[in-house]
């Protein structure tokens, strides 16, 4: 008789509505290098409804049902054979493959080098905040565009999960950072280390100049507005839509998309700056797992000034 266990689930693509509390999912077992993880918490991300909507079908191909959720903290209660790193009661946290089942569920199977120890210094529901949203920061400022200090940096959309991170790192590496948001977000934006803030609503961002590096969390006329900031030589990643090639070489800078990946390695040096003080997660809002479809609506209004947490055990 397998175990079975409670999992917010799609079976077909769509809104809200479609969002399943399923009680009678089957707990998988790990194989040789997966860890099985009780979760403690989830996080909700854009890419979660943009998955549920089937925007991302044809590039992640998922089979149904589909159990949503890319960002987890929780602890290990199996181990695969061949997993000799990580034990059972480890508190841990993941971005885990986002082409796999996901974390709104009561327990989720991971590859193990896609886990790393979670922050001892955060709860479990600020560390599930960390994973998917850090990482995207990470990869971008310091893979992509190679942030260096004394860069100037344009950050979009400072006050959103991405964004915050986006903001602590680049000034971790000493690059100054200008950061459009709302008015009623700016103290939050300089609070985290923004040298400057501009006001979506009253300045236009597209009249800086000499720009290093723009990232690019919103896409659309935002994206097409960040081109003229840029020095040449400078470089702009999206996480939202691939940059026009023609485009960025009339500019003369370098372009790119950026669509996240799991890293153990790179969790484990967020988990020390966490740990020493270094990195800051700001909570919109938590719902109970017979909730996320209100999770969703929050995530979608794109309102949220930080992570939405799903909890799922004590």
């Amino acid at each position: 008789m397998y175990k079975l266990m409670k999992a917010v689930q799609i079976n077909d693509f769509g809104d809200r509505s479609i969002l399943t509390l399923n009680d009678d999912v089957t707990i998988p077992t790990p194989a040789t290098s997966e860890v099985l993880i009780k979760v403690k918490s989830a996080a909700v991300n854009p890419v979660d409804w943009k998955v549920r909507e089937g925007y991302l079908q044809g590039m992640l191909n998922h089979e149904l049902p589909l159990t949503l959720g890319w960002d987890v903290s929780g602890e290990i209660v199996e181990v695969g054979d061949n997993v000799t790193d990580l034990k059972i009661g480890d508190a841990v946290y993941s971005r885990p493959d986002i082409a796999k089942n996901g974390s709104y569920a009561e327990y989720i199977m991971v590859v193990s080098d896609e886990v790393a120890i979670k922050p001892k210094s955060l709860s479990w529901q600020e560390a599930a905040g960390v994973p998917l949203a850090a990482l995207t920061a990470w990869q971008v400022l310091y893979e992509i565009a190679n942030l260096k200090a004394d860069d100037r940096v344009l950050i979009h959309a400072g006050s959103g999960a991405v964004g915050q991170f986006a903001i602590q790192l680049a000034k971790l590496r000493g690059a100054y950072v200008y950061t459009t948001t709302s008015s009623k977000n700016t103290n939050l934006v300089l609070g985290l280390g923004a040298d400057e803030a501009i006001d979506y609503h009253k300045e236009d961002f597209s009249e800086l100049k000499d720009i290093d590096v723009v990232f690019d969390t919103i896409g659309g006329d935002t994206l097409a507005n960040s081109w003229k900031t840029l020095k040449k030589e400078g470089c702009l990643v999206s996480i939202i839509e691939e940059p026009n090639e023609t485009t960025a070489a009339e500019y003369g800078v370098s372009a790119y998309f950026c669509f996240v990946q799991p890293s153990r390695e790179q969790l484990d040096k967020l988990t020390e700056l966490a740990d020493a003080g270094q990195l800051t997660v700001s909570i919109d809002s938590e719902f109970e797992l017979n909730d996320v479809a209100k999770a969703h609506e929050r995530s979608e209004s794109g309102r949220a000034q930080g992570k939405i947490i799903i909890n799922v055990s004590e």
